[in-house]
């Protein structure tokens, strides 16, 4: 590609051009950084990291990638797994020191946990439910006839999915005469266990389900660890539609959920979340996003499918589709119950002469806030 179909960073008389050498690719994905607008000013962080361009972890039949703070500084409170496991393949039995919340994007999934009360949950899941692992809580995922893929976000920046507790590391490294002493048998009984990890690997597609509940005693917890996203209807707005699981309606989650989608030329309205960092994945369509902080810091970023983004507590932004097909975002947040403010709605709500004041608007803008309601999407 040519210098002379490149972008360049030129607005009116501002900037000059870029002989190179560049990466045209990426400066035709991120126009919002390579040629900002007017507006951006200051030293708001990086609120973007394509899991493209993490590492990705390919196991025997299925393969991890994640966008941490490692890779993204700005996520302190969250992290995001990417995971695909084929027919039958099974990331091992393991537990976290954080929560783990998972949204399944792709196929079907089997899910295996034992809470605190040794009660047994197997689940089925398909795209659009959730699962929650709480802290310390021993469980397995395993992929079903046509193999699944989902995102699991854990509520500690921090976070690495190459660090969990695993059931073969812990084996490999107890004892044999305290693992024999432990489940009453010889030592012989170990002889074969692994040395390392298994991590993700190929078992044969499970029983159904049913066969497998009653063999493991297992309860039906749906409701509890498990959250079927077709029991929450979409609440449409002009211009596109929204949908909220939170600990109103998944008691025990720890985390909010927020499912955006949005037509072309559609806008999330700006808005923060005041206790609340949020993680965004987005799974179609092209969008921008300005993040807003104190003393003047602005900064405008794009995203396409693939893409994390990140928004710190307070800070406003918005979501605008600049694209020719929907937008769809899966946002997740570090607090159990979903809370947003509109500014739409914090203006409609203030006296107008005290809006008119601040800003030097006419009444063009205080009849539009006179009509404002619930404005979500625009």
């Amino acid at each position: 590609m040519t210098n002379e179909k490149a972008p360049q960073p030129i607005r009116g008389t501002q900037g000059a051009d870029d002989p190179g050498p560049r990466n045209v690719v990426l400066d035709k994905m991120n126009p919002d950084i390579f040629m900002p607008p007017s507006t951006d000013n200051g030293g708001i962080p990086n609120l973007k990291f394509p899991f493209a361009m993490a590492h990705n972890r390919l196991e025997d039949g299925g393969w991890a990638r994640e966008v941490t703070l490692r890779e993204c500084p700005a996520l302190k409170e969250l992290a995001i797994v990417n995971m695909r496991l084929g027919p039958g393949v099974i990331r091992e039995l393991h537990w976290h020191k954080e929560a783990e919340w998972a949204y399944v994007t792709q196929g079907r999934v089997r899910f295996y946990l034992v809470d605190e009360n040794r009660n047994t949950l197997v689940e089925d899941l398909e795209p659009g439910d959730l699962w929650l692992a709480p802290a310390g809580f021993p469980h397995a995922i395993q992929g079903l006839e046509e193999g699944t893929e989902f995102v699991l976000v854990f509520n500690d920046g921090n976070f690495s999915e190459n660090e969990t507790l695993l059931v073969t590391e812990l084996f490999a490294h107890m004892p044999k005469e305290v693992l024999a002493k432990n489940f009453g048998v010889p030592e012989s009984a170990f002889d074969n266990i692994p040395a390392s990890e298994k991590y993700i690997f190929r078992q044969p597609i499970p029983q159904p389900i049913e066969q497998v509940r009653e063999e493991l005693g297992a309860d039906n917890m749906t409701g509890k660890y498990v959250f079927r996203g077709a029991d929450v209807p979409e609440s449409k707005w002009p211009g596109g539609a929204t949908k909220i699981i939170d600990s109103k309606n998944f008691e025990l989650t720890p985390m909010a959920m927020l499912m955006i989608e949005i037509e072309p030329g559609g806008m999330r309205e700006i808005h923060w979340h005041p206790d609340a960092d949020e993680i965004q994945y987005y799974l179609s369509g092209e969008a921008r996003m300005t993040v807003f902080n104190a003393v003047s810091n602005a900064r405008t970023f794009d995203y396409s499918a693939g893409d994390v983004g990140y928004v710190p507590k307070n800070l406003a932004h918005y979501i605008e589709n600049i694209g020719d097909e929907p937008v769809r975002v899966l946002n997740v947040f570090n607090q159990g119950d979903y809370r947003d403010v509109s500014l739409n709605q914090w203006l409609a709500l203030t006296p107008s002469q005290i809006v008119q004041g601040h800003l030097d608007v006419g009444d063009t803008l205080m009849k539009a806030l006179r009509r404002t309601r619930q404005p979500v999407v625009k």
